[in-house]
């Protein structure tokens, strides 16, 4: 009787084990052959503001993840060739990034100017179907995005000129090439392994999958 018990436990632990390891290179993640420089400890998620997919994933998929992952850094990469203001919007985006990292303001938060920035734009463009006169009036869209942020024209401006943003929008150019691979949104652990996000079932199961890839 004690031998079958031990039998039964030994095969329960083996059970857990090939559920710890269960990720599967080229079915739910792939390596990067040009790891992006970014720190081990993080979470780059790729979008562009027309996508309606990264539009889904930000109002539900990417606050649970990076909520069940505290002390992961989260940077969200904008893909400036994507939609008629894809290079506008990346530099509103840099612009606010930075604003909210002088603030000390996460980019999750509420309070994130950037997130707020972001959801207008993303409202505009998928909610209301604004194209913004066919793509003409590049002004109303910063105004739409600045507005929601609280930012003036000349704190962006001052902002969108500094080193810090602009190194960011030099360093978002790598990510299309990521893009290139799997489409948009992309997630990127620890700046090489991506994930096939379409491999998992839930939240949970992708929260799983990062913090295996993080402790590689």
């Amino acid at each position: 009787m004690k031998i079958a018990k031990f039998f039964k436990a030994l095969a329960a632990v083996c059970l857990l084990c090939i559920g710890a390891n269960a990720l599967e290179v080229g079915v739910n993640y792939q390596v990067l052959q040009k790891p992006l420089n970014v720190p081990k400890n993080s979470v780059v998620k790729i979008f562009n503001y027309e996508c309606p997919h990264c539009y889904a994933f930000d109002r539900t998929v990417t606050p649970q993840l990076m909520k069940k992952l505290e002390g992961t850094e989260f940077l969200p990469w904008h893909l400036k060739t994507k939609g008629v203001f894809g290079q506008t919007a990346s530099g509103i985006f840099a612009a606010l990034i930075v604003i909210d990292e002088k603030d000390d303001v996460s980019l999750l938060s509420d309070e994130s100017k950037f997130k707020k920035a972001k959801f207008a734009i993303y409202k505009a463009i998928h909610d209301k179907k604004d194209d913004f006169g066919g793509g003409s009036d590049k002004q109303r869209f910063i105004k739409t995005a600045l507005d929601a942020a609280g930012v003036s024209m000349s704190e962006y401006e001052a902002a969108l000129a500094s080193k810090k943003a602009q190194a960011l929008l030099a360093q978002w150019d790598a990510g299309y090439e990521v893009a290139v691979i799997s489409g948009v949104p992309a997630f990127v652990v620890s700046g090489k392994y991506l994930l096939n996000t379409a491999s998992f079932g839930s939240v949970d199961e992708m929260v799983a999958a990062v913090k295996e890839l993080l402790a590689k």
